[in-house]
């Protein structure tokens, strides 16, 4: 352990001793005071990293029993759940378009639509990322982008040399790494924060109506379009404008193309299961437009709501270890026992940990003391609470992972929306999405680290294009969530569940 993991290490514990010794929230109820120093030790490990962020999410499983919170069976069940099957479905199918090549052939023909001049050559690879990271790791889809990407960059070096591309360089490395982030954003699978949401919406919340994948998407579809397209002007028009007279063939990325060959049987197959899995999410439940009602397919089934977005993948996943491979080299089904060494248990358990956390808050009392004493902040206007809880959490998380960050900060916002009397959703689906929203550092997301990796990109480059993204961002999901948002999930209305 480094000097700064023993600092954060004994700092969590000093705090930690500190309040269950001298602090006394409640004299009524202990446990607020215990639940609040287990979530302060927790949150200075997840803050600092002193620790692996997935043993920190352990932490519920040994101080819960112990500090008399919750029984350990009880707490245990919260780290295996519907949206667990629901992200481990959802990998697997991204495992199986990794494994056999569906991921690079989807990103090259979308691409290849696109023509030779530069900034067109960076719209089609923000698409490209985008797509992709809506269904499988975004992360995953900016390490397979990264080397498509250098390969253009190289033949333009040789071409017109390197000062002269310098500006494409950056721009097409810098809109990689955020069409992979935004991409994320749009789906419930496409990036963890959207799943902790689901969960810990529905821990706090038990009668609240489910928030569904095609639900979800037609909010947050709008954004990431709106983002995708501030986020190609600001790159291309504004910061890094590229020389006009760069050109690239399209026969470059037809010869990459064909490289691929044809696509093979397994490709064809998972492209089936994902096209499937994909109709299956978006129609599953009730979709209303407004001027048009399209009904979920479950309403087929004598009890709908047993059918959830985790029975889909999981089921769609468990057919890739059914279909047989006809690859010569290798005789085996789609999916197959290696597949599992893929999965990020760590991501799972740091969901766990997460939704423990949050069975505390409740269970403890926690949520609620801490909602009472923010009711003063009821006199602010809705707008100004979610401008502010946007812009707290796109700058939080450009220091802190995004999904340990958003499992803190959701039940706390869940008890202040108690509080003030607002709709819990309006500040909980705010910070989710902001979480994906920071753009200025290489430490903020993945897909940032991983270009920053290509040792092309300065921190300043970043920082110039991302501080003015973070605060585009703040505004697009500020105005949006609470325009659409209040639409689509009648937040403007404080909910009997809620209260």
């Amino acid at each position: 352990m480094t000097t700064k993991h023993v600092t954060g290490l004994i700092t969590g514990l000093i705090f930690f001793l500190t309040i269950i010794l001298f602090v006394e929230l409640d004299s009524s109820k202990p446990e607020i005071t215990k639940m609040a120093a287990v979530a302060v030790l927790m949150a200075t490990l997840w803050i600092t990293e002193a620790i692996p962020l997935a043993a920190t999410a352990l932490v519920p499983l040994i101080l819960f029993p112990l500090l008399s919170l919750l029984p350990g069976e009880e707490i245990a069940g919260a780290y295996i759940n519907s949206v667990i099957f629901l992200f481990l479905g959802g990998f697997l199918i991204a495992i199986a378009m990794e494994t056999w090549g569906l991921h690079k052939r989807i990103a090259l023909k979308i691409i290849s639509v696109f023509g030779g001049t530069p900034n067109s050559i960076i719209i089609g690879f923000m698409l490209a990322a985008a797509f992709l990271s809506m269904w499988i790791s975004n992360t995953a889809t900016a390490v397979m982008m990264l080397p498509i990407a250098l390969s253009i960059i190289i033949k333009l070096e040789d071409q017109f040399g390197k000062e002269k591309t310098s500006n494409f360089s950056k721009s097409l490395l810098l809109s990689i790494a955020y069409a992979c982030s935004l991409g994320g954003l749009s789906t419930l699978i496409g990036t963890p924060p959207n799943l902790a949401l689901v969960r810990i919406y529905k821990i706090i919340y038990p009668g609240a109506p489910e928030i569904s994948f095609g639900s979800w998407m037609i909010l947050s579809i709008p954004i990431a379009l709106l983002m995708l397209g501030f986020s190609a002007v600001l790159i291309i028009k504004i910061f890094f404008k590229v020389d006009k007279s760069l050109r690239i063939e399209k026969e470059f990325i037809a010869e990459e193309y064909k490289k691929l060959g044809p696509p093979s049987f397994q490709e064809k197959a998972i492209g089936v299961i994902f096209i499937s899995t994909a109709l299956l999410w978006i129609f599953r439940t009730d979709l209303n437009f407004g001027f048009l009602l399209i009904r979920g397919w479950s309403s087929l089934f004598s009890v709908p709501y047993y059918i959830d977005d985790g029975t889909i993948a999981v089921t769609m996943a468990f057919i890739l270890f059914l279909i047989p491979s006809k690859d010569k080299k290798n005789k085996r089904t789609i999916l197959d026992f290696n597949s599992f060494e893929k999965v990020p248990w760590s991501i799972i358990l740091l969901f766990g940990g997460g939704f423990a956390l949050a069975s505390g808050f409740s269970n403890s009392g926690l949520s609620s003391y801490i909602g009472s004493h923010l009711s003063s902040f009821s006199h602010l206007s809705p707008v100004l609470i979610i401008l502010f809880a946007a812009f707290i959490m796109n700058f939080l998380t450009e220091l802190t992972s995004n999904t340990a960050t958003t499992q803190m900060i959701l039940p706390i916002l869940a008890a202040v929306s108690a509080a003030i009397g607002i709709h819990p959703l309006l500040l909980m689906i705010t910070a989710t999405l902001s979480a994906s929203m920071a753009f200025m550092l290489p430490v903020a997301t993945p897909p940032n680290t991983i270009i920053f990796a290509s040792r092309r990109i300065k921190v300043f480059d970043m920082v110039k294009a991302g501080f003015t993204l973070n605060i585009v961002g703040v505004i697009v999901v500020t105005v949006l969530v609470y325009l659409l948002g209040s639409y689509i999930f009648d937040l403007s209305v404080f909910p009997d569940w809620a209260k």
